[in-house]
């Protein structure tokens, strides 16, 4: 004959010395997942408020750059105003603003 196996009694954390109104104990998480997450490190971003402002800074350079480099409609199609296309604010100053908006964008990505 085999013996009978012993009954496994599980306790919630109250007893019977214990008053009435104490709460039992939390258990653990069961599924993988939830205990992943009660274990897992408090994530930082890697970005702050102030490299946020000086990433829309920068994009907003670049733009503004963009914009400067657009325009110049011909009055005429039949009329060629090289003064219109290769102007100063078309071949220097929106290159040198989008290169400052980028400037500003990498100064944004590896500030502290």
């Amino acid at each position: 004959m085999s013996k009978p196996k012993k009954k496994i009694v599980v306790t919630t954390g109250v007893t019977s010395d214990k008053p009435k109104t104490a709460k039992p104990t939390p258990t653990a998480a069961r599924s993988p997942r939830a205990r992943q997450a009660a274990n897992a490190p408090k994530m930082e971003m890697t970005f702050g408020r102030q490299n946020y402002l000086w990433m829309g800074i920068g994009a907003g350079l670049i733009t503004l750059g963009l914009a400067l480099m657009a325009g110049g409609q011909m009055p005429s199609p039949d009329v060629w105003e090289p003064e219109r296309i290769y102007s100063f604010r078309r071949t220097v100053l929106a290159p040198a603003v989008i290169l400052a908006g980028l400037i500003v964008e990498i100064y944004a990505i590896f500030k502290k």
